[in-house]
């Protein structure tokens, strides 16, 4: 069946080929500098207003393009936050920072996946680090607080281990978005191909972070902008 709005095949076939076209566009240049009539022409669309048709707007598009990838690394991450709960139960699971670090894995591992699925991982990684880093942050399409969520689960189990006061001041978010955008940096670096070191050392600096001392001035500061 040909599709009267796109000219394509079929009407999966017509929302997959939008999905991979802005995947690579978003790969190349970031999902903020694409226009949905680019999407359209570089899915060899007929109608210019394809991707509003299947998406309704920008907003729309950059959900399904989240919703394609997310259930992957949702699964990953379940699985490793079972596997530091079955620790935890044993008593296997170490130290305060030996369990800091299991997590950070948890955090790093699911997403750094992407990095080896072409422009399609690429493309997911750029659009999450763009939509962490606007302005105002959007975590929404992102699912980061959608009941029985992976990182709604994570921040659980991460909680005890920090400072109430790094809790307090979004240490945890600050550490998502510090991750998201170092892999979507390493998914624009042209011939990478090993990325053992690259995401060991992420876990590394994302474990740190999160263990991070929370210094005096800080706490001093905090508790001024509270008296305010």
């Amino acid at each position: 069946m040909t599709d009267t709005v796109t000219g394509t095949d079929t009407k999966v076939d017509t929302r997959t080929r939008l999905l991979d076209a802005a995947e690579a566009l978003f790969a190349e240049r970031g999902s903020e500098s694409v226009s949905l009539r680019e999407i359209g022409r570089a899915a060899g669309a007929r109608n210019v207003i394809a991707a509003q048709y299947w998406f309704t707007d920008r907003d729309g598009l950059i959900k399904a393009l989240i919703d394609r990838h997310r259930p992957e690394i949702e699964a990953a991450r379940h699985d490793l936050l079972d596997g530091y709960e079955a620790a935890l139960a044993d008593g296997t699971a170490g130290d305060a920072d030996a369990r800091i670090h299991a997590l950070a894995d948890a955090l790093v591992r699911p997403s750094a996946v992407k990095l080896d699925q072409g422009a399609s991982g690429a493309g997911y990684l750029r659009t999450v680090a763009d939509l962490l880093t606007r302005p105002e942050p959007q975590t929404e399409p992102l699912g980061y607080d959608v009941e029985g969520g992976s990182i709604l689960r994570w921040r659980a189990l991460l909680e005890p281990l920090l400072d109430p006061d790094a809790v307090v001041l979004h240490r945890r978010f600050h550490v998502i978005r510090f991750v998201d955008v170092e892999l979507a940096q390493r998914a624009r670096a042209p011939g990478r191909r090993d990325h053992r070191l690259f995401v060991s050392q992420l876990v590394d600096s994302a474990a740190g972070l999160l263990g991070a001392r929370v210094s005096e001035e800080t706490r001093r500061l905090r508790a001024e902008r509270n008296e305010r």
